[in-house]
């Protein structure tokens, strides 16, 4: 089993490059399969979850060729309708993409129910409400599957929370649906914005995307193309609080920084330095920390994927912050590990209660999930000693070569598989 060795108490100095978002290549790659055409993907980032995506998509019939380091030519005009390997879905929340894919190319579709982090109940009934309101029959056990009968319709959908999947998938549906479909209360955030553009590019005709009112105008069909994901705003939040808890000066470089507006806003109100360019920002800090109040929320507010990663440097913070937890159930599994590291951290329903420490101190971890693994990295990054982090596995999910990028910042970090140091 592969593990993390980290000897910390290093500062990151120098620069970083951002890869693609995994949150958006992922319905992006499946987005293919209703484009029914050839399809060139750049920017796709080198994570576990976007390989087993690709092979996904290649089992359902696509061909699916590496022509560049982040680049794929997808063909989907071969792919089998309610072809889907399930023993691939049920390892990835973002399988269910397919769905909507497929149901408006073939008029339906089956999968396993997603899996990926446990953080807690995640629903797909606003997906499965949307489905419905096209037209579409759902029926959802140990599978879910939807079909329709005759070509879906346009219709006004108000989604009860604003669900990143259900706004993705009733794009994906209804982009070739009859007449227009509305849906309100969407969900915002830069990943679905980057599907309607990628969409768009393909002959679609979606407005609104990036507000809380989508329009999708259906058309008959879509046509390839090629298109390159954003850069990924988590991953580059995550590089940016690691170089304020190491005390560092790190230049974040290929980012949209008004993407992590809500990060640098807090980082500030800390004490942390950001400077912004038109694709970078550098973050420097002296290590005097000011306690904050933070609150997870839907983009525009403070990502919930934000959250461990910043927890970790609110236990280095002069005094006692709060962090509320509003978007995920379960969310600060994670808190335990810290506080193996002597953090000091009282959990409180929603609601962590954090006394800030001079220091944290090297311990065995475990990356309880993707976002929680990045965490540990960083705790251990501030610690002074070496610190083991098991279960990396959920990291390899969603962070490309962190390993290698730190390393290349000043960071003492081992891959360690079966006992030999890599």
């Amino acid at each position: 089993m592969d593990r993390l060795y980290v000897s910390g108490g290093k500062p990151l100095l120098g620069s970083v490059t951002i890869g693609g978002m995994k949150n958006a290549a992922l319905p992006i790659i499946f987005a293919t399969i209703l484009v029914n055409d050839v399809c060139i993907l750049e920017n796709l980032p080198e994570v576990s979850d976007i390989y087993s995506a690709l092979e996904i998509v290649r089992r359902m019939g696509a061909e699916v060729e590496q022509i560049e380091r982040f680049t794929y030519r997808i063909d989907t005009r071969t792919v089998r309708s309610n072809s889907v390997p399930l023993d691939l879905a049920r390892i990835m929340r973002g399988s269910y993409y397919v769905l909507g894919a497929e149901l408006g190319r073939f008029g339906r579709s089956a999968t396993a129910l997603p899996g990926g982090c446990n953080l807690g109940a995640r629903p797909i009934d606003q997906h499965i409400k949307g489905f419905e309101a096209l037209g579409a029959t759902v029926n959802c056990n140990t599978t879910i599957s939807c079909y329709t009968d005759k070509p879906l319709e346009g219709t006004s959908i108000y989604l009860d929370v604003a669900s990143v999947g259900a706004t993705c998938n009733i794009m994906l549906a209804a982009t070739t649906a009859k007449g227009m479909t509305v849906i309100d209360n969407a969900a915002r955030e830069p990943h679905i914005v980057d599907l309607a553009n990628f969409l768009n590019s393909c002959g679609a005709n979606i407005s609104g995307a990036g507000t809380e009112v989508i329009k999708i105008r259906g058309v008959e069909s879509l046509h390839g193309g090629t298109y390159a994901i954003i850069p990924d705003m988590i991953e580059a939040g995550t590089y940016m609080i690691a170089a304020a808890a190491t005390k560092g000066d790190l230049t974040v470089k290929n980012v949209i920084p008004r993407h992590l507006e809500a990060t640098t806003r807090k980082l500030e109100e800390m004490g942390v330095t950001v400077e912004e360019g038109d694709d970078f920002v550098r973050v420097s800090s002296d290590g005097n920390l000011k306690k904050v109040r933070v609150k997870t929320d839907f983009y525009p507010g403070f990502p919930t994927d934000m959250n461990p990663q910043f927890c970790v440097l609110l236990c280095l913070a002069e005094g006692q912050s709060k962090l509320t937890e509003s978007v995920m159930d379960f969310r600060f599994k994670y808190t335990d590990e810290l506080i193996r590291m002597g953090a000091k951290i009282s959990v409180q329903g929603r609601d962590a209660i954090i006394d800030g420490v001079p220091e944290l101190t090297p311990a065995n971890v475990r990356a309880v999930d993707l976002r929680a693994g990045a965490a540990m990295v960083i705790a251990a990054l501030a610690a002074n000693g070496t610190t083991i982090i098991e279960d990396i596995h959920h990291i390899q999910r969603g962070y490309e070569d962190m390993v290698g990028k730190l390393r290349g910042v000043g960071a003492d970090i081992k891959i360690v598989s079966d006992d030999i140091r890599a």
